[in-house]
């Protein structure tokens, strides 16, 4: 990408403006007009959204959008319509045992209502921080309970293809985890045997480290600096890891570029928050440098990638070794171009890595230089997001950001008459991480409280 080294936060306030005004037409289509008893909207086909049934991960996202809603523009009726439905219709997630989304569902809701409520933004009474509280625990500790052990003594959160699969992009779950341990919660197992789930956390993140990311020394025949396999696959009878595989991208030796960006804003905003943490929290863990030191390389190593492997404009095709690339030409040096005849786009990796450019630059400081640089890499993607062709303006369209990707392999995105790819649909996801990318900007530049995961503690 073409990093815009000039341009200010500031500069983009008229265009989150607009952004917000379309973001709520967008959240009253879709609570007007949308069937949820035929499941969570996932994606769009020709506009309107649609269900999925592979696991229903994306419903958090749908009443998270009303938080992010109301906190951005401070209309009353998101707050309470997603109150209203994280009360009626989340309880199943927070303790489903079958998923590793419970970072990505729960925290989108009932980790943002409360969120607001301890800043100050909204009114709260005693059975709302205890409801919220305990949703908050009980899905910490039900992920967690999701573990395999490897080889070398440590584990992971496996996927719900099963107790082999360790996904890149539960590294973002085990936000969950940090919330319910700080809330003073432990996992019990056997005998009444508290489980940590800090421990069970940061184990997981390491392994993700380990296994999921490359950094150039050496480990396989494609090990280049930063890029990411989407899944890693055990030997679950002595936790030894045999391969890199994927599952949406186009294989475990190329870099499908939306589980990139989940590492990258996951180490991000992990680095955060071990920040808030003592050093004797990770006395039996290695010790908290250590560990941070891991994150440190791991969102170095994904967000160098991300620069490297993307479009002028900050903006992502689906996989960076899809088979058809190279018919585009010389496109890491193009503007990207969601409607060509070869591989999509999906902007909803750029909105995913853009959220982890910004904190990661600000966590460096913006007073140094690799600062700076993912600092200024975040604000390049997040104007190109915020514009045409990716900011959906058509009235009709139910979603947001446009141009979004869900499974290439399966062949499951549609692809619009007249066109050769899928483009031109949006996502649950892909909807939810930009308005939290735009509000999270929103509040830099009016200089309210910074955004984080645990502002809900």
């Amino acid at each position: 990408m073409k990093i815009n080294t000039a341009i200010l936060p500031e500069d983009l306030s008229s265009a989150l403006s607009r952004f917000w005004a379309l973001s709520g037409q967008k959240i009253e289509s879709i609570e007007n007009n949308y069937d949820f008893g035929s499941g969570s909207p996932v994606f769009t086909r020709d506009g309107n959204y649609t269900a999925m049934g592979w696991t229903e991960w994306t419903e958090g996202f749908v009443y998270g959008s009303y938080f992010l809603q109301f906190d951005a523009t401070g209309d009353d009726k998101f707050l309470e319509i997603g109150k209203k439905h994280t009360v009626g219709r989340m309880a199943s997630h927070v303790s489903h045992i079958g998923v590793h989304d419970h970072g990505f569902n729960n925290l989108s809701c009932y980790g943002n209502w409360l969120r607001m409520i301890r800043e100050g933004k909204i009114e709260g009474t005693k059975g709302d921080i205890d409801f919220c509280e305990l949703a908050l625990k009980v899905s910490g500790a039900v992920q967690a309970s999701r573990w395999s052990k490897t080889h070398e003594g440590g584990g992971y959160i496996y996927s719900f293809n099963g107790p082999h699969s360790l996904f890149v992009d539960t590294i973002r779950s085990c936000r969950i985890l940090m919330v319910a341990h700080f809330l003073g919660h432990s996992l019990m197992g056997e005998n009444d045997s508290p489980v940590s789930l800090l421990q069970r956390a940061v184990q997981h993140i390491t392994s993700t480290a380990k296994y999921n990311i490359f950094y150039g020394e050496g480990r396989d025949s494609y090990d280049e600096w930063g890029r990411t396999a989407h899944e890693a696959v055990f030997n679950t009878n002595d936790g030894r890891f045999r391969c890199p595989n994927a599952q949406q991208g186009f294989s475990g030796l190329t870099t499908w570029t939306r589980g990139l960006s989940w590492a990258m804003v996951g180490f991000s905003e992990e680095l955060e928050f071990i920040e808030t943490l003592e050093d004797k929290s990770f006395a039996d863990l290695g010790g908290k440098e250590a560990f941070k030191q891991i994150c440190l390389k791991g969102a170095k190593a994904t967000c160098d990638w991300f620069i490297k492997n993307t479009a002028t404009d900050g903006i992502t095709y689906w996989d960076g070794g899809a088979p058809n690339l190279h018919r585009l030409g010389d496109w890491r040096n193009e503007i990207s171009n969601p409607f060509n005849g070869w591989e999509p786009i999906d902007s909803t990796a750029a909105a995913i890595g853009a959220q982890g450019l910004l904190r990661f630059g600000r966590y460096l400081g913006l007073d140094s230089e690799d600062g700076q640089k993912y600092w200024q890499a975040g604000l390049t993607s997040m104007q190109s997001l915020l514009t045409t062709p990716y900011l959906s303006e058509d009235e009709n369209h139910q979603g947001l950001l446009l141009h979004s990707i869900y499974h290439q392999p399966n062949g499951w995105d549609n692809i619009p008459e007249g066109q050769k790819i899928a483009c031109c649909e949006s996502s649950l996801w892909g909807d939810y991480h930009i308005r939290e990318a735009a509000l999270y900007l929103q509040r830099i530049i009016n200089d309210e409280p910074y955004y984080t995961f645990f502002g809900c503690l």
